[in-house]
């Protein structure tokens, strides 16, 4: 007597139970069968197809190594896009969208503003202020060719203008001036246990030395020279980093604040250039 195979649902609920997580079950179900959450209710009792079951098998055993979702699917959901996402580019964060609206509160709404993205990985902040700012130009930089690939990736895929540039930080655009820069750049301490849940991603946009602060400090200094007067930097960091952030700023510098995320912790500095 013939038995039928695993349903949608007996495939869903295994998994569920070896991950221990029903989300990033459901996440990585959907993925491998190319399938909506409304479509997955309907059709739980569906036979699961042999070779979504084959992709589902990799990768459920692939999460349970500890790779992230976003990198598995290669997708990630930030601001309105859903972005390409590799291991070439670290995954963008819910609180990154923070930084994203305390650029836009600085940048008027139909100004013909210059502004530059420092370390765009996947392009998401970049995007997020090209699509919102059109009158805006947009500059993107990173030292990794790789993510850049992933990012004008991005920008072509959703139709978005952003010139993108190889290099360290300003240098690539040494000479030019821009009324605003922001970036997430790497700023955690060498030395942090927390790396070790991180270790899918590239450390190069993870890590900044002993303090974590040391790239935070060549883009402040080297922002002192590539703003206008009364240009805006905007960096994201670490939660018990606002203070530090903030005494890196000098007598050229005014309006320091720093601003906290959803779960009240300091995530976001910016700050105003005042003069040269």
């Amino acid at each position: 007597m013939n038995r039928a195979g695993p349903t949608v649902r007996d495939a869903l609920a295994a998994a569920t139970e070896q991950l221990g997580e029903r989300v990033d079950a459901e996440l990585l179900l959907l993925d491998a069968l190319g399938k909506s959450r409304s479509w997955l209710f309907a059709h739980g009792d569906d036979p699961m197809p042999k070779d979504a079951g084959t992709a589902f098998d990799l990768a459920v055993a692939r999460r349970l190594r500890g790779v992230p979702i976003a990198y598995i699917t290669g997708r990630q959901g930030f601001w309105s896009f859903d972005l390409e996402v590799t291991s070439d580019t670290l995954i963008p964060r819910p609180e990154t969208e923070l930084l994203v609206e305390a650029a836009l509160a600085c940048v008027p709404l139909d100004a013909p503003w210059r502004i530059v993205d420092l370390g765009t990985g996947s392009g998401a902040i970049a995007l997020a202020l090209a699509r919102e700012r059109p009158h805006a130009s947009v500059v993107a930089v990173d030292t990794s060719e790789a993510a850049l690939t992933v990012a004008r990736r991005n920008a072509q895929s959703h139709g978005v203008h952003v010139r993108f540039v190889h290099g360290y930080w300003l240098d690539p655009v040494a000479g030019e001036r821009f009324d605003l820069i922001v970036s997430n750049p790497p700023y955690i301490q060498a030395d942090d246990p927390h790396l070790e849940a991180l270790s899918h991603e590239p450390s190069s946009a993870l890590v900044a030395g002993l303090d974590g602060l040391d790239d935070i400090r060549l883009i402040v200094q080297g922002s002192a020279v590539a703003l206008h007067p009364g240009g805006w930097l905007l960096l994201e960091h670490g939660w018990n980093q606002g203070q530090a952030v903030r005494a890196l700023f000098g007598d050229d510098w005014q309006a320091v604040e720093t601003l906290r995320d959803l779960e009240g912790r300091e995530r976001v500095t910016r700050a105003r250039y005042r003069h040269r």
